[in-house]
């Protein structure tokens, strides 16, 4: 029903920022995140133009990505802490899509009064700019569907090894997509399977075309970056806020290139024409659309995978909630408005969000204060950035993929601690580097989900034995302290009961029961028709007595003919191979003796042995038809041979499954589950008359008082639940 406190949650659901601006503390917050916002601002600037350079557009559009989803994300946004903008992995994706949908061969124009040719740099740019906007729309406009259907668990498929093997190889992309720029040579990017192979064979074969003066502006700014951010960690603990050492880099080198004139005298590449002022917003082509969906939807996946992961750590550091719904359609409103103005895909960036963290930033008024920064940067001071060297944005590119490149460590971690995680580290970083970056994360969470369903599908199966005085029921194999209860046997697995694993849960719970049910419904039957063969020949032969009585007048002593012989009274283990007249055919024959044979012991536990079986199925959080039809054989076959099968720790919802597959039946009723282990091991021991009384004392001494109490109404309160 629609109610205005529904109507309000709704809307402040859908607009986060109703709920905490008018909460919003200047005196509290303002300070804080006025000087988190500078210095994220500060960051924005060198990074917005150098990552440009990985999506292969020009710089100021990085700007323009710095600036229009930061102010979308303020309002639609639950994270208090990260920074939305441009980041080196989906640049690098960008870029793959930019490189292939518009190559410089297919901008080539004739010089005029010469055979040669030249880039039409001017068309290419243009034509580049309207491949990364409609990229971005479109990746926008499916995370936008996607938050819409709450289908915000997906990033739950993108576990931790998998995202930061991913980044991991993203960056070994990056760093020949920017090496052209450090050695000043001119490469051809591919697209595809084996890029990352063709693209290094390509980059080795033009080594020899460096360009030394733009190779030794790449060398000096690498090292005084490095230097720089080495004595910026040394003393960051005394400072209220970091060196903008990326910043005081680009400046200085543009005044340097101004002054030297690195462009006109050593032909260094510079950054060229920044437009002053912000784009008109526009629709890109939308014939595009086709084209790079696959691309968008990788796009969408992975900055959705990186920002929810970022989010959820500082919302669990900062005591508060991300809502990855929400957040999904934050980040897609930002890409398909940033679309409209120009700008390619975004998610949150690691180092600007460490930045406006640990300099204090508590709400996105952080990210206002950054975009002003981008704003009079668009507005007044970008042209004075026209003499900065590629060479340069190249080099701070290099350098801040050095975090990335420290995650090669977690093989060393994953070794110790998972192999699995490892091989989905291995896989992912692999399939990535050879597969390219779209095809590699579709490869990955298909083997991620693999591993899932693998190790479901091998799950650890148990008998439970009663630890002494408690409630408690522990695995016989690996806790020394638990006792076997006799005459049941507890069954566990690690994993619920599924079509695909249905019939190995089946197999280990005759395996672990010692009950070798085939031969044992054999014997059973066997048995049964030699009982009624004995009646029957027992009721002929009182018909011949009682005949012949009738025609002496006599009573008959009886004597034991052929067909009835002493040792159809005697046990299995005893009878004589003799006894055959009981058989209708030589095969039966054959099978009967054999029977006859196997002594009980072989035949594993005895219906008097074991009575019943409790299937502690507490692990199960749904149950499909397939293991339904598993259950209902499980009843049926060890109720064949007298054995009573219960159930115990199922959840509400798995019961209702039941109903709904028709489980429950006269012969199998709902007083066949219980609350706890622990209560249908006292309804066996109790129903079956135990003849062990110190060990239902054992069971229950701490209990005893509440067993005919507690217990039953526990059972009673569950039956009406499930009712």
């Amino acid at each position: 029903r629609c109610t205005v406190p529904r109507l309000k949650r709704t809307v402040v659901g859908c607009l986060p920022v109703l709920y905490w601006l008018p909460r919003y503390s200047i005196w509290d917050y303002g300070m804080p995140d006025l000087i988190a916002g500078i210095s994220v601002g500060i960051m924005h600037l060198p990074q917005g133009m150098a990552y440009a350079l990985l999506a292969s557009l020009p710089p100021v559009f990085g700007l323009y990505t710095s600036f229009y989803p930061a102010l979308v994300y303020f309002f639609f946004g639950t994270s208090r802490h990260i920074s939305i903008g441009t980041f080196a992995v989906l640049s690098i994706m960008v870029g793959s899509v930019t490189e292939r949908l518009a190559p410089d061969n297919d901008f080539l124009i004739m010089i005029n009064g010469t055979n040669s040719t030249e880039v039409d740099i001017a068309s290419r740019d243009s034509y580049r700019v309207q491949v990364a906007a409609a990229t971005s729309i479109l990746a926008g406009m499916i995370q936008v569907v996607l938050g819409l259907v709450r289908f915000g668990f997906v990033g739950t498929y993108l576990s931790e090894p998998l995202v930061r093997a991913y980044t991991t190889a993203a960056a070994a992309h990056a760093v020949l997509a920017v090496v052209a720029q450090l050695f000043g040579v001119s490469i051809t990017r591919f697209s595809g399977p084996l890029s990352l192979v063709y693209t290094l064979v390509e980059v080795c074969s033009k080594l020899p075309q460096t360009h030394l003066p733009t190779l030794v502006v790449s060398a000096v700014s690498i090292g005084f970056l490095i230097a720089a951010k080495q004595i910026n960690s040394a003393i960051s603990a005394k400072l209220p806020v970091p060196i903008p050492v990326e910043l005081i880099t680009i400046v200085s080198a543009t005044v340097i290139s101004f002054y030297i004139k690195l462009n006109g005298i050593y032909t260094i590449k510079v950054v060229g024409e920044i437009p002053s002022g912000l784009a008109a917003p526009r629709l890109p082509d939308t014939n595009l659309f086709r084209e790079v969906i696959g691309d968008a939807f990788a796009l969408a996946i992975v900055g959705y995978a990186i920002s929810i992961s970022l989010g959820k750590t500082f919302a669990l550091k900062h005591g508060y909630k991300v809502d990855s719904n929400q957040e999904l359609v934050a980040l897609g409103l930002s890409n398909a408005v940033g679309g409209l103005f120009q700008c390619y895909a975004v998610c949150s960036s690691m180092s600007r969000s460490l930045i406006q963290e640990t300099t204090g930033g508590k709400t996105q008024m952080a990210g206002i204060a950054s975009a002003v920064i981008v704003l009079v940067t668009v507005l007044k001071l970008g042209p004075l950035f026209q003499e900065l060297p590629k060479a340069v944005l190249a080099a701070i590119i290099f350098v801040n993929l050095k975090s990335m490149f420290k995650q090669y460590y977690d093989i060393i971690t994953l070794w110790r601690s998972s192999k699995v995680d490892l091989m989905v580290w291995f896989v992912t970083w692999v399939s990535t580097l050879l597969l390219n970056l779209d095809l590699g994360l579709g490869a990955s969470i298909i083997f991620a989900v693999l591993t899932v369903i693998f190790r479901t599908q091998l799950p650890r199966y148990s008998v439970l034995g009663h630890v002494p005085g408690t409630e408690l029921y522990l695995d016989m194999e690996t806790h020394r302290e638990v006792r076997e209860v006799p005459g049941i046997t507890i069954f566990h697995s690690s994993a619920t009961v599924y079509f695909a694993n249905a019939d190995l849960y089946l197999e280990a719970l005759k395996e672990k029961s010692g009950l070798d049910i085939s031969k044992m419904i054999i014997y059973k039957r066997r048995q049964e028709a030699k009982q009624r063969r004995r009646e029957k020949r027992a009721e002929r032969r009182a018909k011949r007595r009682a005949k012949r009585e009738a025609t002496t007048g006599e009573p008959i002593t009886a004597v034991f003919s052929v067909e009835e012989s002493p040792g159809d009274d005697q046990p299995v283990s005893e009878l004589q191979d003799g006894d055959t007249t009981t058989l209708g055919s030589s095969s039966e024959d054959t099978l009967s003796r054999d029977l006859d044979k196997v002594s009980l012991g072989s035949l594993g536990k005895w219906t008097w042995d074991i009575h019943s079986i409790i299937l502690d199925l507490s692990t199960a959080n749904f149950i499909d038809t397939v293991a339904i039809k598993t259950m209902k054989n499980i009843f049926h076959d060890f109720g064949e041979i007298d054995v009573t099968v219960y159930m115990a720790g199922c959840q509400v919802h798995v019961v209702e499954q039941l109903e709904l597959g028709g489980f429950f039946s006269e012969t199998i009723t709902k007083g066949r589950l219980f609350v706890t282990v622990h209560d249908a091991v006292l309804h066996c021991l109790g129903h079956q008359g135990t003849s062990t009384p110190g060990l239902e004392y054992s069971l229950v001494r701490h209990t005893h008082i509440t067993h005919d109490n507690t217990a039953d109404q526990r059972k009673t309160r569950y039956e009406k639940n499930i009712n």
